[in-house]
């Protein structure tokens, strides 16, 4: 098994049934998980930001740094390795505030909010999530299973 770590900001994909996808230290950033088991492939996004609208020239080199630009970006590279929308099964993580007790940035929850509005528009379902809260989570998908697993303090969930 080949493990592909997607970084902050970042996208992965892959169609080899023994990869695995993971990425590390989700806070207020948001992973979304998707996976085909018609095609046996699968691709996550860790995003940071909402809206590329805050920083447009950083939105042209780092798509994936935000929702409104990574997101679409993920599903366009899925199709591309003959997925279909239909047959997709969409799972999300992050979305927390860690070290924002006071709720002044609610980055997290900003970023969840987007990312719903843009699902409900595109009519994507979320099969599974595990968002919110005060914790870092580590998420993993196989791509031969669809397997999705959450780490987060010292526990591993399936979701």
């Amino acid at each position: 098994m080949s493990a592909l770590t997607v970084d902050i900001s970042d996208i992965k994909l892959s169609a080899e049934p023994d990869d695995m996808i993971v990425t590390y230290a989700l806070g207020s950033c948001i992973a979304v998980l998707v996976h085909d088991p018609v095609r046996v492939a699968g691709g996550m996004i860790h995003y940071m930001l909402p809206l590329s609208e805050t920083s447009p020239e950083k939105a042209k080199t780092k798509p994936a740094m935000f929702a409104d630009t990574g997101i679409p970006l993920l599903f366009q590279s899925m199709y591309k390795l003959g997925c279909r929308k239909q047959d997709l099964v969409v799972k999300v993580a992050g979305g927390g505030a860690l070290y924002d007790d006071k709720g002044l940035f609610s980055i997290g929850k900003r970023n969840y909010t987007i990312l719903r509005k843009m699902f409900w528009k595109s009519s994507v379902i979320i099969k599974a999530e595990d968002v919110g809260g005060a914790k870092s989570r580590t998420a993993r998908l196989y791509v031969g299973t669809g397997r999705c697993t959450i780490s987060s303090q010292g526990a591993e969930t399936e979701l």
